[in-house]
């Protein structure tokens, strides 16, 4: 999965504050429920690169809620090479997070903190381990038409090189009419900026069509693209590509 600033802390902090301990928030049935997805990609994309060195990746999910409270566990395939003397460098990664969803004035807010760990990895430069700070907001216009944002912060990124800084943006719209009464269609996009305080930075961006079918099942086409140069192939690959999916959820 992928990952802000001084600005970028200062803004989280305020509208958490503002809207955990200022805004009165609507009253909300606090019912505990469980739920999960297994997905098969052609190509783990996080904020734009491979991590899976262009090749599929399996991933999994299993998450609890209880009213606007969720916490959960995330987990795919990866491939980060080898350290050259047959050892694989990282191969799996588990994410854990926590956080709280409120609604207020027809917005959606989310406020999150993430884990990234890699069980088993061979890393002496460097922790491969990190913490992010997410703070999201969105509203749908008609049932049909979403807009987002979200921001994700965190003190010291991957390989300890530092505070980083991502906000993206996003939409989606959903159709109402079913086609051929089976398939559940919907468009969407998205485009990201990542920073980094070490040095350099760089924008991404997705595209692409969801079909929803069987209640539980979905496939997903989306076009990526990134504006770094110079890593068209292989490990960490940053070119333009489309990536295929299909998941089920329960």
């Amino acid at each position: 999965m992928a990952r802000r600033k001084e600005v970028g802390t200062f803004i989280t902090a305020a509208m958490s504050a503002a809207l955990i301990g200022g805004l009165a928030l609507p009253a909300q049935a606090e019912e505990f429920a469980l739920g999960g997805t297994a997905l098969f990609t052609t190509d783990y994309i996080f904020r734009g690169i491979s991590n899976s060195g262009e090749n599929p990746a399996v991933q999994a999910s299993l998450d609890a809620s209880y009213g606007i409270f969720y916490a959960g566990i995330w987990g795919s395939s990866i491939d980060f090479g080898g350290n050259g003397f047959g050892q694989n460098l990282a191969s799996v990664e588990i994410d854990y997070y926590v956080g709280v969803a409120p609604s207020w004035a027809g917005f959606d807010f989310d406020f999150a903190v993430l884990y990234y760990t890699y069980p088993g990895a061979f890393d002496p430069g460097g922790n491969f381990d990190y913490v992010e700070f997410k703070t999201g907001a969105s509203y749908t216009f008609g049932d049909a038409l979403t807009l987002g944002v979200a921001n994700f912060w965190t003190p010291d990124n991957f390989g300890e090189t530092g505070n980083a800084n991502a906000i993206e943006g996003s939409a989606e719209y959903a159709f109402s009419n079913q086609l051929f009464n089976f398939f559940a269609p919907s468009v969407s996009g998205l485009v990201g900026h990542q920073h980094f305080s070490a040095g350099g930075s760089y924008t991404y961006w997705n595209a692409g069509v969801s079909l929803g079918f069987m209640d539980n099942f979905s496939a997903d086409i989306r076009y990526w693209d990134t504006d770094i140069s110079g890593c068209t192939s292989g490990l960490f690959s940053c070119d333009s590509r489309v990536v295929g999916s299909l998941s089920a959820s329960f």
